[in-house]
């Protein structure tokens, strides 16, 4: 996963005493804080469709799926397809769990970081 966090998001998050998981994420992984309470609501929802949750969240249906969709881009959720017995399918959504995500936390902030190494590294007298 290669993720580029904000240097302004990067500055915020350093400078916070004690950021909360919603700071975190939108520093690592672009996400605004209506994705992040998405997943926070999967996390105890598991298996909920778009319907259940924009009612959950009290949002449209196609805001939730915008939302949904932004997560599973950055490994946050993950979508499965179930048949229903009258036929046709419904999706359900289940979050990554939050130790996954911590360690996907750990290693966008590593590649981050050696990326910025390397940049440091490659400084030489022309480049001063």
């Amino acid at each position: 996963m290669s993720l580029d966090p904000s240097p302004e998001q990067f500055r915020d998050l350093m400078a916070t005493d004690d950021p909360d998981l919603a700071e975190v994420m939108a520093c690592v992984f672009g996400v605004q804080s209506h994705e992040v309470r998405t997943y926070r609501t999967l996390l105890s929802t598991p298996g909920s469709t778009v319907e259940e949750l924009a009612n959950a969240l009290e949002r449209d249906r196609s805001n939730v799926n915008r939302s949904l969709s932004t997560l599973r881009e950055k490994g946050l959720a993950k979508r499965e397809r179930r048949l229903l017995d009258g036929g046709g399918h419904v999706y359900q959504y289940t979050a990554t769990p939050l130790e996954e995500a911590r360690e996907l936390m750990h290693e966008a902030l590593e590649e981050w970081a050696a990326a910025v190494h390397d940049s440091i590294d490659s400084f030489d007298g022309d480049t001063v």
